[in-house]
């Protein structure tokens, strides 16, 4: 037999989480034809003596509903071995939308996504109506990685209803014709379908998204549609009854979901996060996840490997951004703000105005207040990193001086990090551990300039298992491929076995590492997002090509559109 490509001399972890073992895979037509010793010729040939050889990582919570269209590589995922990702997250998608509408859609993506507008006009050529047409269209984009989708609530709200989505509860007539867009958009391929009824979710003018309008029994009819075809996941961005401690709505809330679960059959996920502010309230979460599955449901959490935190720095957002005498400044060149930066009066108005309010409230990944004692200054990508309090203590300094000071010894090239959940890892490792728990939850795609969660499965990697050794390397791969590609119902993917799809990673686990991330001018129309690349990995194959090879792209786009149950029964 003659192959297209061999992995040769590699140890295959092959996602099961049993024991690695020694072995060539061969692949033919972009499938997996033989594990074992390869003598035969191969067109491509990757060594990995040294490495490791894995499924390709899946990450089931991404935003790349836009970028896919600007960026055929799926950066930054793509770097830290992701092959396959799921978008439409939290209600928000482009479709349903006819291209004279869209600015309804891109009114629920633009703030509380951090997706900026001008990219999205610049970068997307909108060539659809419907659901289904959507997804045609995404199948004829080239791609790098294996793309996912959920139908979005907002999207198909603000179809049906127009501007009205944003103001008033649906009719009769409404929830008909939303459900008939739900069970197209199913019947084509969609993953699930999604919402969103966080108060962290806001228009760039303050209003709620077009989901927050929905009543609960707007989603039950919603997510009843895919009871009835049996088929599809249920994502939430929930209530937000959970971050005061005793808030009685809570149990309230979780009732509804068991109970929704229980009566479509469909699987209910959403991401769960230690907050300190409410120390207690993830265990809740577990909790309902245990009780639905006694109950006959099925629930699963999205976690974290790290802390969630925005990234701050001049040359993205800072805590005082809004600030009158701050808001001045930063709206000068970079150069400009650095020499400004050096002048006594100037920055003694800065730090004094540091410590006022300016009135607003955060959405999404939108930077904090400053609470100097959870700033981090992120110097290293590892750590430890101190904390701004620290450092101004030491100095003799108050902390906003500290910070200008840090940041202009680096050239104003200098993060520093807010984390917003997961602040105690204790509580992010026991949140990982937990069975119906699965590792994602990147946003990908999404608050392109506040985070930069791309890297929480190398992270995975190299803190959890080479740094704490709190898992194997059997096991975490495990966490990152089979349990994903399961529970999303990618069947054919996250195992190294005969027939799989050829989605592989090679990488070498004494030394993946993500890098420092960087602030880069590459989206459409000029906008500005954060990257971040790793290193360690020798080769990532998609669909039986090497996609890339030391972080370097081949030229190969072998992604494909991964089409939901139904479409593909049918």
């Amino acid at each position: 037999m003659s192959y297209d490509l061999v992995i040769k001399n590699g140890t295959v972890i092959d996602g099961s989480g049993l024991p690695r073992y020694r072995a060539d895979v061969g692949v033919r037509h972009g499938r997996i034809v033989t594990i074992g010793r390869i003598r035969e010729r191969a067109r491509d040939v990757v060594d990995a003596e040294g490495q490791v050889v894995t499924p390709g990582f899946v990450d089931g919570h991404t935003h790349m509903d836009a970028q896919i269209f600007w960026d055929p590589l799926g950066t930054s995922s793509c770097w830290h071995g992701i092959t396959s990702v799921v978008m439409g997250n939290c209600g928000f998608t482009l479709a349903p939308c006819a291209e004279e509408n869209k600015h309804l859609v891109v009114r629920n993506l633009q703030r509380a996504e951090d997706i900026p507008p001008a990219a999205m006009e610049a970068g997307i050529e909108w060539r659809w109506t419907t659901f289904p047409e959507f997804l045609d269209c995404l199948d004829s984009l080239p791609k790098g990685i294996n793309y996912g989708g959920y139908v979005g609530h907002s999207a198909v709200r603000t179809y049906v209803m127009g501007e009205r989505a944003f103001e008033q509860a649906a009719s009769e007539d409404d929830l008909k014709a939303m459900e008939r867009e739900v069970r197209d958009a199913i019947r084509a391929g969609a993953i699930g379908f999604t919402t969103s009824r966080s108060p962290a979710h806001e228009t760039p003018d303050g209003r709620y998204v077009a989901s927050r309008l929905a009543t609960w029994n707007e989603v039950r009819r919603l997510v009843g549609v895919m009871g009835e075809l049996n088929a599809g996941l249920f994502e939430i961005a929930g209530e937000g009854v959970d971050r005061a401690p005793g808030d009685p709505g809570l149990r309230d809330y979780h009732i509804r979901l068991r109970d929704l679960a229980v009566e479509t059959g469909r699987p209910v996920t959403f991401g769960v996060f230690s907050r300190r502010d409410v120390p207690d309230v993830w265990r809740k979460y577990l909790d309902l996840l245990d009780e639905t599955a006694a109950a006959g449901g099925r629930m699963f959490a999205q976690v974290h490997s790290r802390s969630l935190s925005a990234l701050l720095s001049f040359k993205t957002q800072m805590p005082f951004d809004r600030l009158p005498v701050w808001k001045e400044l930063r709206a000068l060149p970079l150069a400009e703000q650095r020499r400004r930066l050096h002048d006594p009066e100037l920055r003694r108005r800065l730090v004094e105005a540091s410590g006022e309010s300016d009135g607003g409230r955060p959405v999404g990944a939108e930077a904090r207040a400053a609470d100097y004692d959870w700033l981090l200054v992120f110097d290293t990508v590892e750590g430890p990193h101190r904390t701004v309090a620290e450092v101004a203590r030491e100095r003799g300094q108050h902390p906003a001086e500290t910070m200008i000071d840090l940041a202009l010894a680096r050239d104003l090239d200098l993060f520093f990090l807010q984390p917003v959940a997961n602040e105690d890892q204790d509580y992010a490792l026991e949140l990982m551990r937990h069975p119906r728990a699965v590792v994602t939850f990147s946003d990908s795609g999404a608050h392109v300039s506040q985070l930069m969660d791309s890297s929480l499965q190398t992270h995975l990697l190299y803190h959890w298992v080479r740094r704490k050794q709190a898992f194997t390397l059997e096991q975490a791969v495990r966490m990152l491929t089979l349990v994903p590609a399961t529970l999303w119902g990618f069947a054919d993917r996250g195992l190294i076995r005969e027939g799989m799809a050829a989605d592989l990673v090679v990488f070498d686990p004494e030394t993946i590492a993500a890098e420092m991330p960087e602030v880069v001018d590459d989206l459409p129309s000029g906008a500005r997002r954060l990257v971040q690349r790793t290193r360690g990995i020798a080769a990532t194959i998609v669909n039986g090509e090497v996609l890339l090879r030391d972080g370097k792209h081949t030229g190969a786009l072998p992604g494909r559109l991964l089409r939901g149950p139904v479409a593909r029964r049918e």
